[in-house]
This record gives C-alpha cells, structure tokens and sequence, in this order.
C-alpha cells in the first residue's frame, strides 16, 4: 500500500474513534491487533477498553495535528480532550474536562492496523489525572525541566 493508503487508514481510524464507531473497528484493525502500550492484543480487546473509554468519556474527542508516513508506519500527533461525565474505571464523574497530547504509531499491513505505539505528553496526562482527583500534580514546574 501507498504512504498516503496507509494515513487514509489512520485518519479513517480518528474519525471512527470521534463518532464512536466500534463497527468500524473491524474494517481498520486486523483480528490480532497488538497495543504495545496498553498492552491490548486482539480487534475484541480493543474495542472493549474503547467502550470502556467512552462510558466515562463520552464526548471525546481527538484532533490531528500532524501525520507522517514512512515505509509500513503511521505517526500521528493529536490533541485528545472530553468530559468526564460516566463512571470509569470505578471513578464517579467528575464533570471535569481533559486535554492531553500524544503521538501514536502504527505500522499497517495489508491494509489493516496491526500494531500500535502511544507516547503520551506525561504532564498534560498528569494535568489531566490531577483533575479527575485520581494523583496530586503541582503542575509545571516554572524555571523549567532541566
């Protein structure tokens, strides 16, 4: 398949995710999809933590912001933000809304998702954990990481 084949997947994929389209799922991902981060293996597995997700999440969303191709890989950066207003993983809603930023990779076979890498920004995703009162963060810190 193409560069701009395999991105068509992956932006399909964003789309299917921000409408909440499991079915869809099934088109993109390949039966033994493996999620090297989540640690996710299976088409099935995925679309139950995604279900998951969307209880507490509901109105979700995702925004490109950059998308790369190169040989069988897709990198793509997104902004990701929502509300958390469902019970999720035994948290009660907060009312309280998320913005993290990630950069995920996937390598494409056959016209399938077969594999996938996320790197979350850790301090929007701890910004995001203080938030829901899951961990204290103090934020920033304001002379810089380094």
């Amino acid at each position: 398949m193409s560069l701009e084949e395999n991105k068509a997947i992956v932006r399909r994929f964003v789309e299917a995710y921000n409408k909440k389209n499991l079915d869809l799922f099934d088109e993109l991902f390949a039966p033994d999809y493996v999620d090297h981060t989540l640690h996710i293996r299976g088409l099935e597995s995925l679309k139950q933590n995604w279900a998951r997700f969307y209880k507490g999440f509901p109105d979700t969303h995702s925004a490109v912001e950059d998308i790369i191709a190169e040989g069988d890989k897709v990198c793509l950066r997104y902004t990701n933000t929502g509300t958390h207003t469902g019970d999720y993983q035994g948290l009660a809603p907060t009312g309280k809304q998320f913005k993290t930023i990630s950069v995920e990779i996937y390598r494409i076979s056959n016209g399938k998702i077969v594999e996938g890498w996320t790197f979350l920004d850790w301090f929007t995703h701890l910004e995001f954990s203080k938030q829901q009162g899951v961990v204290e963060y103090k934020g920033y810190p304001e002379e810089g990481l380094f």
